[in-house]
């Protein structure tokens, strides 16, 4: 029996869901980009009051703003390694449910652009990318990753780096021109 504790921090929302062979025993978020590293915590802290300590931890790792992911997947690691379980990554824009054969989903990259993926049959056919909103077709926006969804995905993905589309804002002295 595999026990995940779920989290993803991609969007403006902290998710945490703790998940039973397919089962949500517990699922929560807190809404708020600048809050991930607060609602973490808290949300966590729910959950294991409820539910059976989880035996795997399955983490968005994006593609997302730099520093929500980043408190999402330290958490994941954190969590993870003191518990001695395993990890595993999955690529948030894949969790996104829509109910549709084909379609497009986005999320807020900030700076005027959008983190999108294509799918067909519920498979990725293209991205996951970031562009300018006019630069993609017939994009679904303000949806948000399924938490049962994330822990059936960790059974074929298993992602070991975050989901950085950007380059850096911060560049050693030396590269900067």
């Amino acid at each position: 029996m595999t026990i995940s504790l779920a989290i993803d921090t991609a969007t403006s929302r902290t998710i945490v869901a703790i998940v039973d062979e397919g089962k949500v025993l517990f699922e929560s978020f807190h809404e708020g980009a600048m809050d991930h590293g607060k609602a973490i915590t808290e949300l966590v802290s729910q959950a294991l009051k409820v539910c059976p300590v989880p035996n795997q931890v399955v983490v968005g790792m994006g593609p997302g703003p730099f520093t929500g992911l980043r408190v999402g997947i330290t958490f994941a690691h954190t969590f993870a390694l003191a518990r001695n379980i395993p990890i595993i990554g999955v690529c948030s824009l894949d969790a996104i449910v829509i109910d549709q054969d084909e379609y497009t989903v986005a999320i807020d990259a900030r700076r005027k652009e959008i983190y999108w993926a294509r799918y067909k049959s519920g498979q990725r056919i293209s991205g996951p990318a970031v562009n300018k909103p006019a630069e993609v077709e017939g994009f679904i926006l303000d949806r948000y990753p399924e938490m049962a969804k994330l822990v059936a995905l960790s059974k074929t993905q298993d992602i070991s780096e975050p989901m950085y589309l950007r380059r850096p804002d911060a560049v050693p002295t030396a590269e900067r021109t």
